[in-house]
């Protein structure tokens, strides 16, 4: 299933109680359809580059939500009931690009073979590098320290 991102952007003085009803009513439809929610995230009230009019007036702030779900190819369609949400100003599901995910992950072949070029050990052998680095950095500490008891 590919990964989509649901912009929501509601009208501001829509309660928050209203808002969490109405992305549960998404939620649940995507979970219905056997899709699984992997993130939601709002942005509070964010103000807008023009006004949007509706039926009861042009609206310049409105709320944003953001919810990433895993579902079907045909969820695009399914949403179209969002079109009828008053609460809504405007609605928007994308689709991720280039992601992969469950068993093309596991079948990348090519990645792994990448990743056998580079030694083990050479991650290690920088370690001498570091520990000279926190050497100088420990006398400069002491001397602000020795500085800061004469003061």
């Amino acid at each position: 299933m590919p990964l989509y991102d649901c912009m929501l952007l509601l009208k501001p003085q829509v309660k928050k109680e209203a808002l969490m009803e109405l992305v549960a009513r998404v939620g649940k439809h995507v979970l219905r359809r056997n899709g699984v929610l992997t993130d939601m995230k709002s942005f509070g009230t964010v103000q807008l580059g023009y006004g949007i009019k509706k039926l009861d007036g042009r609206y310049y702030q409105g709320q944003l939500m953001q919810m990433t779900m895993m579902a079907t190819p045909n969820m695009n369609k399914e949403l179209l009931y969002l079109n009828k949400e008053d609460r809504l100003l405007r609605w928007l599901l994308v689709k991720h690009r280039d992601t992969k995910y469950g068993l093309d992950f596991l079948n990348e072949d090519d990645e792994r073979r990448e990743l056998s070029k580079y030694p083990r050990s050479s991650i290690y052998d920088n370690e001498d590098m570091d520990k000279d680095d926190d050497d100088e950095d420990d006398e400069e500490y002491a001397v602000e320290q020795h500085e800061s008891k004469e003061n």
